[in-house]
């Protein structure tokens, strides 16, 4: 099955010269917004390409020229968008910073990719004062608010009046350098072209129907590249607005959704999940609710079966609206594979949820399930302009995914090695996701090539479905799956680690008037879900011992447990199952 397009291609343009076309279109409109206090902060298109080319012509006065470094880092905010929108306008490539990394990662990283500039948040700008004298080819810092001893975006703006004219910039010119992770000595710098990266707005662009009225809203983090594409260029090339969450608060960011009413949103699983859960909490605590809302649901389905997926959006829009959800059209999730359980709860009350499929290697989406008629339990389809591969097939069809297309890097900077255990030599890119093709072409991942484990009797098993069927009890939250040693033969066993709700679990206890329940309490506790929610599974996918947690797992920006932590680690874990 191909990917149904709703209109002809937009064409492929450096990544400035998207901008250019909006403000050209629509330069009244507003372009980057954000809350300050009461008040909106924003950038029209027309103020926008002005700051840009301002903030471009100071860059060429300091002597930044093509294909130069320089670096963002700050939270979500329109100064943001600016200064990478401007650095691209210059010809110079963007080396966007993860503003959770500490300051030995970021010294890294601008050493290693030679930085000439930094545009820094104020919140990030101790870091950088840690490191900077440590950075040789770092010549100029720029806040993007107003800080003694330092040149600020608003002196440049007042002091500039010479607009640069867009540099001359080839499709095959690097715009982006991202780094995969922040570990010294470890990370990998992926190099994105404006070929790379303008395939995959063009391609997104043919398969959802948004246009210049939309309205986008941005809480992932920008260095991303996920949230850079999809949820920043993508509506940008459209003439819409992107409104930043203030901050990741909970009840912020459901005002800040209820004030400007969004259309399109980028979105990871994990927060799926958690949002949906505490949707189920809020509906358990009212027996009348829940009532309510399971008839709702039935009525739902019938009426959708009849009239459409709309149908159940009509049923549950006062829920809707009170999280700012009503007019949303697209609600794409992408980072890490969507639990089918998450989408199909979500589904029901009415969140036109969409998944897709990619990696900071392809710019990133490789698949997405058509608008039209979603498969949410698969990846999606291949996008235009877009090949997929299962590499070595087993006889159930799962092997290696593998990619080819224009949205492809060229490789990792400085770092052949890498590139060549990555491309073959036909151009195919291996993902290191391990999955398979329906009969419509459907794409259905199943695991991590590298977090396989393999028992004795040569089974694979995936570990993400594991946690997905474990993850349905309200008393885990979080859960990670991983191979294990078992103490008496040496082989391969399942085994978890498992952080709890404890909220559910005081509540549990309480119930039960059980008071200060002891470890064990709780680990029997666990047990019984565990045992409980993996009734249906095959009897080698079945954890034989987990170990509790008593904090969240550390996670990446995009809010993907950092697995490799723990993978390899032979962790002491507690009781057997019984």
């Amino acid at each position: 099955m191909k990917v149904p397009r709703m209109r002809p291609p937009m064409g492929w343009f450096p990544i400035p010269e998207y901008v250019k076309r909006s403000v050209e279109k629509h330069p009244e409109r507003k372009a980057l917004q954000i809350r300050r206090g009461k008040d909106w902060f924003y950038y029209t298109y027309g103020e926008l390409l002005e700051k840009i080319r301002k903030l471009s012509s100071f860059m060429r006065d300091e002597g930044i020229r093509h294909g130069d470094k320089v670096s963002v880092l700050g939270e979500n905010r329109p100064e943001w968008g600016l200064c990478y929108l401007a650095i691209q306008w210059s010809g110079a490539t963007v080396v966007p910073l993860d503003a959770r990394l500490k300051p030995p990662e970021y010294l890294h990283i601008m050493n290693d990719s030679e930085v000439k500039m930094l545009f820094v948040s104020t919140s990030k700008l101790g870091d950088i004062e840690e490191i900077k004298d440590r950075t040789p080819s770092l010549k100029k810092i720029v806040t993007m608010d107003e800080v003694n001893g330092y040149l600020s975006l608003e002196k440049i703006f007042d002091s500039f009046s010479e607009e640069a004219q867009m540099e001359k910039i080839l499709l095959d010119d690097v715009a982006v350098i991202l780094y995969t992770s922040g570990t010294t000595g470890s990370s990998k710098g992926v190099v994105l072209s404006h070929k790379n990266i303008a395939s995959n707005i063009d391609a997104i662009y043919q398969i959802i129907d948004l246009d210049y009225k939309d309205r986008s809203f941005s809480y992932l983090p920008l260095h991303h590249v996920f949230e850079a594409t999809v949820g920043f260029l993508f509506p940008l090339s459209l003439g819409a607005t992107v409104t930043y969450a203030r901050s990741l608060k909970p009840n912020e960011i459901i005002e800040d959704m209820k004030a400007v009413k969004p259309t399109f949103m980028t979105t990871v699983p994990l927060l799926l999940e958690k949002f949906l859960l505490k949707i189920r909490g809020e509906l358990k605590k009212s027996v009348v609710k829940r009532g309510i809302v399971s008839g709702m649901k039935g009525i739902s389905k019938g009426m959708k079966l009849f009239f459409g997926r709309k149908t159940s959006r009509r049923v549950f829009k006062s829920l809707l609206s009170k999280l700012g959800f009503e007019e949303m059209r697209y609600l794409a999730s992408g980072g890490a594979a969507l639990p089918r359980w998450v989408s199909k709860g979500l589904e029901e009350i009415g969140f036109p949820i969409i998944q897709g499929y990619g990696l900071s290697e392809t710019s990133p989406v490789l698949t997405f399930n058509p608008p039209c008629c979603p498969r949410n339990a698969s990846a999606g389809i291949p996008l235009p302009y877009v090949e997929i591969k299962i590499m070595e097939p087993d006889p159930e069809g799962i092997g290696e995914i593998a990619a080819r297309g224009p949205n492809i890097t060229p490789g990792y900077y400085k770092n052949e090695e890498a590139t060549r255990e990555v491309m073959t030599e036909d151009g195919w890119f291996l993902t290191g996701d391990v999955g398979y093709l329906d009969e419509d072409g459907f794409l259905f991942i199943t695991g991590r090539k590298k977090a396989v484990i393999v028992t004795p009797g040569g089974k694979n098993i995936f570990p993400e479905e594991v946690e997905s069927v474990l993850l349905q009890s309200p008393f885990i939250e979080e859960i990670l799956v991983i191979r294990g040693a078992n103490p008496i033969t040496g082989g391969e066993e399942v085994q978890a680690v498992v952080y709890p709700n404890f909220e559910e679990l005081d509540t549990y206890f309480k119930e039960k008037s059980i008071e200060n329940p002891s470890q064990k309490h709780i680990e029997e506790k666990i047990r019984e879900e565990i045992e409980k929610y993996s009734s249906d599974l095959a009897s080698y996918k079945k954890v034989k011992r987990f170990r509790l947690r008593d904090e969240e797992f550390p996670k990446t920006t995009t809010r993907k447990i950092k697995r490799y932590l723990f993978q390899d680690h032979g962790v002491p874990l507690s009781k057997e199952k019984k």
